[in-house]
């Protein structure tokens, strides 16, 4: 099936040498605005021959360490330093960028979960299908740069996708994983997100993408910046399309810890509304059986409070940060060690 045309246009023209610095426009008519159109912010450097790399932060618009890594690596980056072209959106979901929230505040769309969109859908999928029919084509690599957002907290960590990917393709994102020297590298389960993510897509066009889960809580942390700046910086390295300088605070390459989680049961859920207790923290290490924490219910006094228990072992990589939660909220999920 052909793709409709993307309402989305830009005054940007990918084939073109040098630095442009632009928006996607993203037409939007409400009663303020009758022939608006939502800004959402884009830069592309290129020069002469050699791979495409797209880089996004912002798919969730509570996640600011990409965010701020995008913007700094758009005004370092010159055309001189380039041998390729990077095509980077610091606030990919721009509207949900501008009200620091997962989804957007005018669909409620989470846009890591839409792809591969609609041409003629609401802004959510608009801008999944620009993503999906215009910029994948173009990309011989995608980094994608999340982070816990405001209900999670992560350690460092480089994402190289789910289990369902060639022993090729697989090797590769190992490589990157190291080049990216994140203290940790992890490989989700398949499952979350199904055929709808920005992973999903990169992999529909033959596209090499990883990611990341750098730190979170709604906050952003020195050395988790540090270590999601150097990270994408080594990784254009290592493809050979930017040769820029070692920045003075980019943090170096460690050894990754290479992780993997082969099943859901390495996530705790709430199993009922409450206020959780947690009796771990992250970078544990932990058993099957060993108690996480308990859920509180203070409005009902008396009540005891139910435990909640791991279910397997491992490194405790993610931890939910609100106290309130409710049945069905992750409340922190495993990695094991993975097999070559």
């Amino acid at each position: 099936m052909v793709s409709k045309p993307s309402r989305l246009s830009t005054r940007i023209d990918f084939d073109a040498d040098g630095k442009q610095l632009s928006y996607l426009q993203l037409p939007h008519s409400v009663h303020r605005s009758a022939y608006g159109w939502l800004p959402v912010p884009i830069a592309c450097v290129k020069n002469g021959e050699g791979p495409t790399v797209l880089l996004l932060s912002g798919v969730h618009g509570d996640e600011y360490e990409g965010q701020i890594t995008l913007s700094k690596l758009i005004g370092d980056l010159e055309p001189a330093a380039v041998s390729g072209r990077i095509i980077l959106l610091p606030m990919a979901n721009f509207p949900a960028g501008k009200a620091g929230l997962r989804t957007s505040p005018i669909d409620g769309l989470n846009l890591n979960r839409v792809f591969p969109g609609d041409s003629d859908g609401t802004p959510t999928p608009a801008l999944a299908h620009y993503i999906d029919s215009i910029l994948m084509p173009m990309a011989d690599y995608l980094l994608d740069l999340h982070s816990g957002g405001s209900s999670l907290m992560y350690l460092p960590t480089a994402i190289l996708g789910g289990a369902q990917m060639t022993a090729e393709v697989r090797q590769t994102k190992l490589e990157l994983g190291r080049v990216f020297g994140a203290p940790y590298s992890f490989l989700f389960p398949d499952g979350q997100g199904g055929n709808a993510t920005t992973s999903a897509s990169a992999a529909s066009h033959g596209v090499i993408s990883i990611g990341t889960e750098m730190g979170g809580s709604g906050t952003v942390t020195p050395d988790c910046l540090r270590i999601c700046e150097g990270g994408v910086r080594r990784v254009l390295r290592h493809l050979g399309v930017w040769h820029g300088a070692i920045g003075a605070d980019e943090a170096p390459a460690v050894e990754s810890r290479m992780l993997t989680a082969p099943s859901w049961e390495y996530f705790v859920y709430a199993p009922d509304d409450g206020l959780f207790e947690p009796r771990v923290e992250l970078g544990d290490e932990v058993e099957a059986g060993q108690l996480a924490g308990y859920m509180h219910e203070p409005a009902t006094p008396g009540r005891a409070p139910a435990p909640v228990h791991f279910e397997a072992g491992g490194v405790v990589i993610c931890k939910r940060i609100p106290g309130r939660t409710e049945r069905g909220d992750c409340l922190f999920h495993l990695g094991i060690d993975l097999e070559d």
